[in-house]
């Protein structure tokens, strides 16, 4: 799964991945947690009071989600549970689902992104780009999520000036990429409102993967 903001935090800074439906919500209500700004190291959350070691602070659905290519078919795209027997979306023959209430509750993030994934057949989108479309028509929708309580999605630090011009290049290409795949529900960029630009989103949801390819074609090329 890749999600594009953290929906859990424990005691000492370790992410912790779920079910986003599953589990009971934050135990620790977000008055207790605060947001700061690091600099050089972008934004993050504290706890107002002590706490104890592997201690679930906040848990809450995240801002946007999507299985990764391995795990489709396997895993229902709502609540991620593994299923034998999921049930296929019609239209787009690619999101499938424990059954008609998984759907139900599903369609509003899947309605846009079934077309553009009907309208690229037989290609199918990298797992960054499929993520930065449901970005898209969220923050076009003005949907609010329960997780923004803490910090939204235009909180998160984009980090384009840490980024060698290779890296840019690599970001500009998946830009690109989801222009195209946003074709049928987008047909001119620039109508866009402001706050929403394909290369700033990728600046925020694919730093540390970009940036740990970097680091790994330097070691391969020492």
């Amino acid at each position: 799964m890749a999600a594009a903001a953290p929906g859990h935090v424990l005691a000492g800074g370790a992410p912790a991945l779920s079910s986003p439906g599953g589990g009971a919500r934050g135990r620790m209500e977000p008055a207790a947690l605060e947001r700061f700004h690091s600099p050089g190291k972008g934004n993050g959350l504290r706890s107002r009071r002590t706490v104890r070691p592997g201690e679930l602070l906040y848990r809450d659905m995240p801002f946007a989600y999507v299985l990764s290519k391995e795990q489709l078919g396997s895993v229902c795209e709502l609540c991620l549970r593994r299923n034998g027997n999921l049930h296929r979306c019609s239209q787009c023959k690619v999101a499938k689902y424990c059954g008609r209430s998984c759907q139900k509750e599903a369609w509003l993030d899947h309605k846009q992104e079934c077309r553009c994934l009907k309208s690229i057949e037989p290609n199918f989108p990298p797992d960054s780009v499929r993520l930065a479309g449901r970005i898209v028509f969220k923050l076009l929708r003005q949907s609010v999520c329960p997780s923004e309580r803490l910090y939204s999605f235009s909180n998160l630090q984009s980090n384009a000036e840490q980024l060698s011009e290779e890296m840019k290049d690599g970001l500009r290409h998946l830009a690109q990429t989801l222009q195209l795949y946003l074709k049928t529900e987008i047909q001119d960029e620039s109508q866009l409102p402001p706050a929403i630009d394909f290369f700033q989103i990728f600046t925020k949801e694919c730093f540390k993967a970009i940036t740990d390819f970097g680091k790994k074609r330097k070691v391969s090329q020492s």
